[in-house]
């Protein structure tokens, strides 16, 4: 699930005006990194759990317009998606409180894995699209032309190709299986979510160059050294950082890859800081003797996510 970046989400039981200033503040943020107003709606379901209304945030928005007036449009934006689809804000809502973002210092990462997949097994019977992407706002066309948009990206950096093998590391309902099996040989889409790969496989079905399993979570050591020519990790490394096993799945990733393989992440972290997400995946890439060919851009215009690119050395 992404668009969980930035502010921490409500842990307690806020009073009208601190539920007002985090509304202002959440869309003041959104503003300021120029992003869509789904997104900054997916931040708000997520930010503010319970309370408010839809409509009360819609009014705020639109207050807000005297003050920022050279976003006067993307306000109006937000409050109309508010004033429209108060029943999917509250979905949005119950999906993003599904997932905890917080780890206890007692919790293991085999239940920390454990958790995390019955809380996205609990987002996809809520909103399949929305579990995967809160700013889809639980809509298949929204969350299909914002897969088609990252496709599309993923063709132009040379992942894709007909006779190349994917891994999809943390495949959720299947959406890039869907997008991508013209494009590629073999791709095997893989999850922590019964839930999640019951409905890719649904999706998916009849497609004879696409296979699911059911993933540890904690490492990739079902496949072999060198099997894949790309592996995609849309949004899945932030909760492989929480479960404490991202670096181990860097690793992972580069022992599966072919010489010459790439592997791309969208999305390293939710800690808010490109710096530290591009020291890592250069520490990591060094380490792994891989060559970082995408470091920490932004090139999608309707989802916010951040992209690497690695590929391991020894190919063309």
């Amino acid at each position: 699930m992404d668009d969980t970046k930035g502010l921490e989400p409500e842990r307690v039981t806020m009073t009208v005006a601190e539920q007002e200033r985090t509304v202002r503040r959440v869309l003041e943020n959104c503003m300021a990194s120029d992003i869509s107003a789904e997104v900054a709606i997916a931040r708000l379901a997520l930010y503010l759990r319970t309370g408010i209304e839809a409509a009360e945030l819609a009014d705020i928005a639109l207050d807000m317009r005297s003050s920022a007036l050279c976003r006067r449009g993307w306000l109006e934006e937000v409050a109309v998606l508010l004033s429209r689809k108060g029943d999917v804000f509250d979905s949005l809502r119950l999906t993003a409180a599904s997932v905890s973002h917080d780890r206890s210092d007692d919790e293991t990462r085999e239940m920390t894995v454990s958790r995390l997949a019955s809380g996205f097994d609990q987002a996809a019977v809520i909103s399949p699209a929305a579990s995967v992407q809160l700013s889809s706002l639980g809509d298949e066309e929204r969350l299909s032309a914002a897969t088609a948009e990252i496709a599309s990206w993923l063709e132009q950096r040379g992942f894709l190709g007909t006779g190349k093998a994917i891994l999809d590391i943390g495949c959720g309902i299947g959406r890039f299986e869907c997008a991508l099996h013209t494009r590629a040989k073999h791709i095997v889409g893989i999850d922590i979510s019964s839930k999640m790969l019951a409905i890719a496989r649904r999706r998916c079905a009849g497609l004879v160059n696409v296979k699911f399993r059911r993933t540890s979570g904690l490492d990739l050591g079902e496949f072999a050294a060198g099997r894949f020519d790309g592996v995609l990790a849309v949004d899945s490394f932030p909760y492989l950082m929480l479960a404490g096993v991202a670096e181990r799945h860097f690793s992972e990733m580069a022992r599966v890859l072919r010489p010459g393989g790439m592997a791309i992440i969208l999305n390293y972290s939710y800690r808010m800081s490109s710096a530290l997400d591009s020291s890592d995946i250069r520490r990591l890439a060094h380490t792994c003797v891989m060559d970082v060919i995408v470091d920490g851009e932004k090139p999608f215009r309707r989802w916010d996510g951040t992209a690497f690119l690695v590929r391991r050395s020894g190919g063309t």
